[in-house]
């Protein structure tokens, strides 16, 4: 198999051929038909040291047919169309091929290319889990309460904001600057639209609406969490998804009995916890409501095939802060 892969953070990935793998225990062997990039991946490349004695394989977001399953696989077998986002402490998607736990698979959308489907799993399980597990919001009791997403218009936002209108009824603030952001959050379901930035206790107040009694922060944790505190509601949650880099000051949320949670979306692969299947449970519903129209297609950029060049643009790109949806990129190339 062919496989694009980083020996350290300051040069471009290599393509290398390395033994195709073969599947065990609960693995599918995937060929990819395309992939998806996401701001981990430019994280991981900058985390690598000056020369890696083993070369990194990144990327965690693909779609492709099933070659091959381990014996323990019970949902899925060779033909099966798939998407999921992987595991980050495995070989990742820039490849032609890939070894994925089957319970973190769900089936690919029918109804979408294989570049769609690609860019839809990372941001939908970050989305929903954020949204269900951690803040655990309830669609029966819930609806109507308010959402307040820092960051609407990046791919986690752009499926968060219509995982939160269709899936659980809820009143969805989005935040964006430029006018193009703003449409985007608009055309994905957003209720209403801010700016970020220093802007976002001045604009949030202007609504002239209750305080939120979500927050899900997309964005610099450290720059927004003394805001999102002011902002909260009483006895809210709110759920956070960037490492701040200071010690987070949670005093002011005693008087409100407002609270704290993380959502990493790697936790249930990488700790196999015992409810792991939950990310094959969602990709399943989010794959049936995409094909249907409950849900919408996030991908806007699509790069072409994957070559050095095209993974160095789609990094570029994620790395300038500027990104509406989500870039895709097709299979390597034969």
């Amino acid at each position: 198999m062919q496989a694009f892969a980083f020996y350290n953070a300051e040069h471009s990935p290599e393509l290398i051929e390395i033994p195709t793998p073969i599947p065990h225990g609960h693995d599918l062997l995937v060929a990819i038909e395309a992939i998806a990039v996401n701001p981990v991946d430019t994280k991981v490349r900058a985390s690598l040291g000056d020369q890696q004695e083993s070369p990194r394989i990144i990327g965690w977001d693909a779609c492709g047919s099933v070659v091959a399953a381990g014996p323990a696989c019970q949902h899925f077998k060779a033909g099966d169309r798939v998407f999921y986002a992987g595991d980050i402490s495995r070989p990742g998607c820039y490849a032609s091929h890939q070894l994925v736990d089957e319970r973190i698979v769900g089936p690919a959308p029918q109804s979408l290319s294989p570049e769609q489907s690609a860019a839809i799993p990372l941001t939908a399980i970050t989305a929903w889990e954020a949204l269900f597990s951690r803040l655990k919001i309830h669609p029966e009791t819930d609806q109507g309460k308010r959402l307040l997403i820092i960051g609407g218009a990046g791919g986690v936002g752009s499926i968060a904001i219509q995982i939160a209108k269709v899936m659980a009824g809820l009143e969805v603030i989005a935040t964006a600057t430029r006018p193009e952001s703003e449409a985007w959050c608009r055309q994905m379901g957003a209720d209403h639209t801010i700016r970020h930035g220093d802007h976002l206790i001045n604009d949030y107040q202007a609504l002239n609406i209750a305080a939120p009694d979500y927050i899900l922060c997309l964005n610099e944790t450290d720059h927004y969490f003394a805001m999102m505190c002011e902002l909260i509601a009483p006895q809210g949650l709110i759920c956070l998804t960037v490492t701040n880099q200071q010690p987070l000051m949670l005093e002011p949320l005693k008087n409100k009995s407002a609270g704290v949670v993380w959502e990493f979306m790697f936790t249930r692969p990488m700790m196999k916890t015992d409810d792991i299947t939950t990310q094959q449970d969602i990709l399943t519903q989010v794959s049936a409501a995409l094909d249907q129209g409950q849900l919408k297609p996030t991908m806007t950029t699509h790069l072409g095939t994957m070559t050095v060049d095209t993974i160095e643009r789609a990094h570029k790109q994620l790395l300038s802060g500027r990104t509406i949806g989500k870039i895709a990129l097709s299979s390597i190339s034969d």
